[in-house]
């Protein structure tokens, strides 16, 4: 995604768009953790970058379009926890780079059981 003005031009990274949707993410209510779309991708992002690891970004255009897969606390609602997620790195997104969003789809991969201690 790059932008260009009289002064020079601005290229956003994928990884740009991705560090802030995985921050949005894991600031919200019910998230325990990021998880990998598949068992290869779980490899892979094992040697990657913590910044992109459950977050997947195609830009379209002037559009984003961003994939989520996240691991959710058991005994919260989950559609819920899934529209806060699609709400908060949407507008995040859009406050920090100024380009709008298309959609942000949420994948749950797992629930997670916390100690009761």
């Amino acid at each position: 995604m790059s932008e260009e003005n009289q002064l020079g031009k601005v290229e956003i990274s994928p990884n740009v768009v991705a560090t802030i949707a995985r921050h949005a993410v894991l600031s919200s209510y019910g998230v325990v953790g990021m998880a990998p779309k598949n068992i290869a991708d779980g490899f892979v992002q094992a040697f990657q970058s913590e910044s992109s690891r459950g977050i997947e970004v195609h830009l379209q255009g002037d559009e984003i379009v961003i994939d989520v897969y996240v691991i959710i606390e058991y005994g919260t609602r989950i559609s819920s926890v899934a529209h806060s997620i699609m709400n908060v790195v949407k507008y995040n997104v859009e406050r920090a780079l100024g380009v709008p969003v298309r959609c942000v789809n949420v994948h749950v991969q797992s629930l997670r059981v916390s100690s009761p201690d």
